[in-house]
């Protein structure tokens, strides 16, 4: 059936406002705003519920571009249904330095936008983190909980591989408010997609446990039908939208040339008149911009309803609730930390960190119960699971602990969506080494300012047996690498601690904590009050006497720079070691902090059992006592030893430089 002349106006709304902001930033991709716009009509007109004098509102709709090269549809919807930052000014300074308008959709920056997408797959896999965490939040809360996740997904996400990692999680996981419109418009930027793919997307969904259909991408009719049938499914539902890239373009509509560059002001003028658009560009009618108009103030009415629910909850549920969506950590944990560390000072055990981790979850768990803890099928080998995370599981979807399965990088993904959507601090959990699967949602946590915490055990070649495939040695130095990640590699019981409490007060930071397989003895066997890993680096062992040799040193290996210090007492030389659980905080530390920390002695030497890129700004020119290749399969102590990470080769390289 023909659509509404209406809808045909607003749809080419978007459209134009899409064309006319890439043809005068002569950068960008109109392709998918004009082929998508009669979705995202539907989609925003008839379904989204949303408030846009409030972007922030816990129970709003979640629309999320996974296509964020299309990045101008979701602007040019924000500014049509009145986002009141969202200017047309905005519109017109597309892709300009400073805007509101960047490239590609930038969460934290631009009112409206839910996750910073871009990266082929990664919206679509952080949607199902948002969908798992409004059921997780909906299964504590109740009805003051009660939205939808939709998300528009190009063939690019698809063929990405972390999608087929996102559909299996949530068709598992039944997250039947997560709604996913497949812009089918069989293009890609080298040419027609059966050049390089040919899969049947609705039969792929369907086998993971969707509901999964065809519509007319430009029926706006059967579109919202499809989403009204997606409403009432036991599912998440997957609607292929069969559209033509570019629609509207004369030559360039259904090909590669309308996907990634401006259209030219002819091809721009017969858009215009195939599509009976006869306005100048950045040029809304009123009686279209009244139209579009319409479904905010309609999100406003449901949003004072909202609030009506919201305040008759009692007091004390009413107040979690506000304190889990505002991100602000529970007064008790800084007390049941305080505990712990006083504990594990006391008890000194000899324990794995993996299994310091466990024993500090176990305080923490408790205290801070929007903490939601998961492994990647490592369950066991990562001790992340304790008594008060038990196991989250449909249909109830109450626990708070995650089976993510052998899927590392949706995991993590998933991870950002769940910490985004608010209410709760996500951690996920493998192997260090898989931190290479995992590393384009690592990057975009950073990039967005997200607190997930990872717990990445099996660190270094001390996990043994299992030999160089498992055995990370470039991985903490390309962590250290990435803005805003902060890596932690805590030394003992006592580290571990305060290494999780400083990852938890970090708001607008992802960190990683990775935790050895061998055991550790503990070195800090008097309790300090205050969080010394929270320095980032902090003498653990003062010298006896004026120091002539520093020694650095992160986790496992702390412990042995300890038995070199002796060595070198020995030798009838003063050495201090400095323990440097976070080097990405002692980086920020004020540089007088940092100059007495690091110290004067006249040698500087590190261990680590990791390649030496990222020590030289500490050590300088000092020796290097770690890896320079890969690791090999043997028992812990053979692999020390052959690789010459020992007591005796740090205590022999500081003397052979002094």
């Amino acid at each position: 059936m023909p659509n509404a002349p209406m809808h045909d106006r607003m749809a080419n709304a978007i459209r134009f406002l899409s064309a006319d902001a890439v043809e005068k930033a002569n950068s960008g991709h109109p392709g998918l705003p004009m082929g998508a716009a009669d979705v995202a009509t539907v989609l925003f007109s008839k379904a989204l519920k949303f408030d846009p004098t409030d972007p922030h509102w816990p129970d709003r709709d979640r629309f999320i571009l996974s296509a964020g090269h299309g990045s101008m549809l979701l602007y040019s919807a924000l500014h049509l249904t009145g986002y009141k930052k969202m200017t047309i000014g905005e519109i017109e300074r597309f892709r300009q330095l400073g805007s509101l308008t960047p490239g590609h959709p930038e969460v934290h920056h631009t009112p409206g936008v839910e996750t910073t997408t871009g990266p082929l797959g990664q919206g679509i896999a952080t949607a199902v983190g948002f969908a798992l965490a409004e059921r997780m939040l909906a299964a504590e809360f109740g009805e003051i909980v009660d939205h939808r996740t939709y998300v528009l997904a190009s063939d690019g996400d698809l063929m990405e591989g972390v999608s087929h990692e996102a559909a299996a999680i949530a068709g598992h996981m039944k997250l039947a408010k997560l709604i996913v419109f497949h812009d089918d418009n069989g293009i890609s930027i080298d040419g027609p997609l059966t050049m390089a793919d040919g899969v049947d997307q609705v039969a792929r969904f369907k086998a993971c446990g969707w509901n999964a259909s065809h519509v007319d991408g430009h029926d706006a009719a059967a579109i919202l039908r499809a989403i009204k049938k997606a409403w009432k499914s036991d599912k998440p539902s997957f609607i292929s939208c069969k559209t033509t890239i570019g629609f509207g373009a004369p030559k360039r509509a259904g090909t590669s040339k309308a996907h990634g560059e401006a259209l030219g002001a002819e091809e721009l003028a017969g858009a215009r008149k195939a599509l009976g658009w006869d306005y100048p560009p950045f040029v809304v009618p009123e009686d279209v911009a009244a139209a579009w108009r319409k479904p905010g103030r309609k999100g406003k009415r449901d949003h004072k309803a909202w609030k009506a629910k919201l305040a008759a909850l009692p007091a004390d549920k009413r107040a979690e609730f506000e304190r889990r969506v505002a991100g602000k950590l529970p007064a008790a944990l800084d007390g049941a930390i305080d505990a712990h560390k006083r504990k594990m000072s006391a008890e000194a055990p000899s324990m794995a960190t993996r299994k310091s981790g466990e024993a500090a979850l176990k305080a923490i768990a408790p205290a801070m119960p929007e903490l939601i803890t998961g492994s990647a099928d490592l369950t066991p080998s990562n001790n992340t699971k304790v008594e008060a995370t038990p196991d989250m599981q449909p249909p109830t979807y109450a626990g708070r602990y995650v089976h993510w399965g052998i899927r590392e990088h949706g995991m993590a993904a998933a991870c950002n969506g769940m910490a985004l959507h608010g209410g709760f601090a996500p951690s996920g959990a493998s192997f260090m080494c898989f931190t290479d699967y995992a590393r384009p949602s690592l990057r975009l946590a950073a990039l967005m300012g997200v607190r997930v915490v990872h717990a990445f055990t099996h660190d270094s070649i001390g996990l043994g047996e299992d030999g160089p495939t498992h055995q990370p040695v470039e991985h903490l130095a390309a962590l250290r690498a990435m803005p805003n990640l902060y890596l932690f590699r805590p030394c003992d019981a006592v580290e571990t601690a305060e290494c999780w409490q400083k990852a938890l007060e970090l708001p607008r930071s992802p960190s990683i904590l990775a935790l050895t397989r061998q055991n550790l003895p503990t070195l800090r066997k008097t309790h300090v009050e205050e969080n010394l890993s929270a320095k980032g680096a902090y003498e653990i062992a003062p010298a006896d006497g004026e120091a002539k040799v520093s020694i650095f040193a992160t986790g496992s290996e702390v412990a042995i720079a300890v038995a070199a210090q002796a060595l070198l007492k020995e030798r009838g030389v003063a050495a201090r070691v400095v323990s440097v659980p976070c080097m990405d905080l002692f980086h920020e530390r004020p540089e007088a902090e940092r100059r007495a920390t690091i110290g004067k002695a006249k040698v500087k030497v590190a261990v680590e059992a990791a390649v030496r890129q990222g020590w030289d700004w500490i050590i300088g020119d000092g020796p290097f006592v770690g890896m320079a290749g890969f690791g090999a399969s043997a028992p812990i102590k053979d692999l020390y030893a052959h690789f010459g990470i020992t007591a005796e080769a740090v205590a022999e390289a500081a003397l052979k430089r002094l």
